[in-house]
């Protein structure tokens, strides 16, 4: 069991990685999965985010007993899970119930913040000499007249919307909207503005995802989708509840790491991070001053032992964090693991990467190749092909090969 220095009248607690990264493991239910049934518990502790496209199933499976290819899906059509656009941008599911949490706690306040949150939209508001509040308002005031009783991808949307908002322009910006931008060959300026507004959008709860119809990720109006919408909450209070998930789940962390984790400027995390000063206990890693919730320090003190083998998905949460050496010691992996395109998946042992893994699906047979950073025992082989089989489940698979190129 990993042990930490108790904290003293002479500084804050002092404890090693191995503390850490079991802290953390336990913290997002890797160390023993949870009971069939707990899928929202899994969910919203810190968002499970969907690309690739099942990556959110497959993080749920790792940490959730009796998982299967439907449960995502099926939560989401029961509106117990709620698909959207969240942290960094990207596609995140998490409790219909925490709609507050992943969408008004994430939107940076400001022109400034919410520019770095869209990185790339720049240059194009530039040559429309527009700020982004006022495309978006302009997305926002045509988004209805579009999508009302619709469900349209995201090429569809954007291009209806694209027309529809360049009647409101200026004149002067018209032209431009409808150039070639420069995001996508062929693709109008306007049309990649707008993809870029729907982003904010969601966050302010006007638009969100219909469950997926095959490679289709509709969209719909959150008005639509959701009969009753869970109660409004002040942006203060989401943005609060966001940072102690976050601490939980990725602590002791610090503002700058949060930031990154978020989407956002380092230098515009504060809006968030003042909210739980009196909530945080400082605790020293290696000598650096980190951040943790203080009901969390016992836990990090004596976090619980991890077992067993888990095949994370690429973009799971746990390998989200920011300070990737406290899970990868060794910055020559790193690489391996975190990848601008093509990300592997990767294999948890007793808490622990050992491995990568790329699945190459064949009909109705999964293989999958498992890459080790070091040797793999006899029992770990066995574990993963284990685990293996609820993979290919996942994936709509009826059979399963473990290939160990190492």
């Amino acid at each position: 069991m990993p042990g930490g220095k108790g904290g003293t009248k002479d500084g804050p607690l002092e404890v090693g990685n191995e503390n850490v990264l079991a802290f953390r493991v336990a913290a997002q239910h890797l160390n023993e999965r949870l009971a069939a049934g707990s899928t929202l518990d899994a969910a919203g502790n810190c968002a499970l985010q969907d690309s690739p496209p099942g990556s959110a199933a497959l993080a749920l499976h790792a940490r959730v007993a009796d998982v299967g290819p439907d449960t995502i899906a099926d939560a989401v059509e029961d509106r117990g899970l709620f698909h959207t656009w969240s942290m960094r941008g990207s596609p995140f599911v998490f409790p219909t119930a925490d709609l507050a949490v992943f969408t008004t706690g994430v939107l940076p306040p400001g022109e400034s913040a919410r520019r770095h949150f869209i990185l790339g939209v720049e240059q194009s508001l530039e040559k429309l000499e527009l700020s982004l509040a006022e495309v978006t308002d302009l997305t926002k005031s045509k988004i209805r007249d579009v999508l009302a009783g619709r469900r349209l991808a995201i090429n569809e949307l954007g291009a209806e919307l694209a027309q529809a908002v360049a009647g409101e322009l200026p004149k002067t910006a018209r032209k431009t909207w409808d150039e070639e931008g420069p995001h996508a060959k062929g693709q109008p300026l306007g049309e990649a503005v707008v993809h870029f507004c729907l982003r904010i959008l969601t966050l302010e709860q006007i638009v969100c995802f219909a469950h997926r119809d095959g490679k289709k990720l509709p969209f719909v109006l959150v008005d639509e989708w959701l009969d009753a919408r869970p109660p409004a909450v002040e942006a203060e209070v989401a943005r609060a509840e966001l940072v102690r998930r976050y601490l939980h789940c990725y602590g002791p962390s610090t503002a700058a790491d949060f930031a990154a984790w978020l989407g956002v400027a380092a230098k515009d995390a504060a809006p968030w991070w003042k909210l739980v000063e009196d909530e945080i206990s400082e605790v020293r890693v290696h000598g650096r001053v980190r951040s943790l919730l203080a009901e969390d320090v016992p836990a990090l003190r004596s976090p619980a032992e991890a077992n067993g083998v888990r095949l994370l998905p690429p973009r799971d949460p746990l390998v989200q964090l920011r300070d990737r050496e406290s899970l990868v010691p060794d910055k020559r992996l790193h690489r391996e693991i975190w990848k601008t395109v093509g990300e592997p998946g990767t294999v948890l042992c007793d808490g622990h990467l050992v491995a990568t893994w790329r699945p190459r699906k064949n009909g109705k047979k999964l293989t999958l190749t498992v890459t080790a950073f070091d040797s793999l025992t006899a029992a770990q082989r066995k574990a993963i092909d284990t685990e293996a089989e609820g993979v290919a489940s996942i994936r709509g698979c009826s059979s399963v090969e473990v290939a160990f190129d190492s």
